[in-house]
């Protein structure tokens, strides 16, 4: 007979037919994901039943599965809430009506919120007064930001320097495997700026969407988030740590649509910070100025409560699309003014937005980002150590978004 994890990797295989890229990596037992490819789509209706019958086998205390850690309350609680959202998948596909707010909350383990006009609007007023250029705020930041486009025959010597200190300070600080490591690939034709494609064996694959302009402005960013120390540090530490030598093989498969997104979206967006600290101008401004790139570090300084602010209307936009049933044109015309994007970064917002398997997934940045600052500690008020210790602590153990909240 299978076990309760064997189970939970086979659902998140078989709702992957009906979503393609439900299942974001998976470097579990082949024979389970030959057999789950052997045979036709499980009617949604089945796959309803079996993540109830799942959740309902966890909270009977029932073992998880052979190793000693069957009984660990902290994978008890972390595959229910998996499960849980699984479940919610799995019900719209049935055809169950579930509403937008009610999805995010089951899915990713909270609920969203929608940024407030006057904190857009205090936002809008900061920018406008350190945004260089005459006219209209929205068109000269548009301006302002292309003043920042990498060159291609650029892109690759920076993303090498940027990586190469990351890395380093990754290990300093966190801790990497022997025998990590990472490829850049440069895309088109996909709805998110970067990708990473975590390919087991302590090997990650990062993809870099060139359908826009790329920006020195969040070239770093980028790497923190979908390299070190995000996506790729956390996929290595808990392969080596929890799927190798605890035997935990739910950590060989990674889920859209469960809270584990929030907490790797989230510690990946505070990643730069949490790494580079008040250092983090300075050293990318030397990187940048090395290779001959225009890079604003003291205006990213100023304007970054601002930006950061800005960036959330994503979540409002989501709100529009899914809750309220906006047009898709008017939430593309509210996000050029309220996030003051250019029409084609808009767009491409909203195609992210509309996307079935990430239709929902905003909220993994704007609310996991918020969670895990709050969580970690600013330089300010948290010594440098405890805050170390605590995002060690997220790339490596599992970890829920309720367990954040102070």
């Amino acid at each position: 007979m299978s076990t309760l994890v064997e189970d939970y990797l086979s659902l998140g295989l078989e709702l992957n037919k009906y979503i393609d890229g439900l299942v974001d990596a998976y470097y579990g037992p082949r024979e389970l994901a030959d057999k789950v490819d052997s045979h036709a789509r499980v009617d949604p209706r089945k796959l309803v039943e079996t993540a109830r019958e799942l959740i309902g086998a966890i909270d009977s205390r029932v073992a998880l599965d052979a190793t000693e850690y069957s009984h660990d309350p902290v994978r008890v609680a972390w595959l229910h809430a998996q499960v849980v959202g699984l479940l919610t998948t799995a019900q719209k596909l049935a055809g169950v009506k579930v509403d937008y707010l009610t999805e995010v909350e089951r899915c990713y383990g909270i609920r969203p919120r929608r940024v407030p006009r006057d904190d857009i609007d205090e936002a809008l007023r900061v920018l406008d007064s350190l945004i260089p250029g005459a006219g209209a705020l929205k068109d000269r930041l548009v301006a302002y930001r292309e003043s920042f486009v990498v060159l291609p025959e650029k892109l690759k010597p920076i993303l090498m320097d940027l990586t190469e200190v990351f890395r380093e300070r990754t290990s300093k600080l966190f801790g990497l495997p022997e025998g990590e490591d990472l490829e850049f690939e440069i895309v088109t034709a996909k709805p998110w700026s970067g990708f990473n494609y975590y390919l087991g064996n302590l090997k990650s694959r990062v993809a870099i969407n060139a359908d826009l302009p790329i920006l020195s402005t969040s070239l770093a960013h980028l790497i923190a988030h979908e390299a070190y120390p995000g996506h790729h540090s956390e996929h290595t530490r808990k392969e080596v740590n929890l799927f190798n030598k605890r035997g935990q093989l739910e950590e060989s498969i990674f889920l859209v649509g469960t809270p584990q997104c929030l907490i790797a979206e989230g510690l990946a967006d505070f990643g730069l910070e949490v790494l580079l600290g008040d250092e983090e101008f300075t050293i990318v401004s030397e990187l940048m100025i090395k290779r001959g790139i225009n890079y604003p570090d003291q205006e990213l300084k100023e304007t970054r409560s601002a930006f950061e602010t800005l960036s959330k209307v994503r979540g409002n936009a989501a709100w529009d699309l899914h809750q309220d049933g906006v047009p898709v044109d008017v939430v593309v015309e509210n996000l050029e003014r309220d996030a003051l994007l250019s029409r084609p970064r808009a767009e491409k917002a909203v195609e992210f937005l509309t996307d079935p398997t990430w239709r929902a997934y905003i909220t993994c940045y704007v609310e996991g980002y918020q969670l895990v600052k709050a969580f970690v500690g600013s330089t300010d008020r948290v010594p440098d150590s405890t805050r170390v210790a605590r995002f060690r602590r997220l790339i490596t153990e599992q970890v829920l978004p309720k367990d954040l909240v102070s």
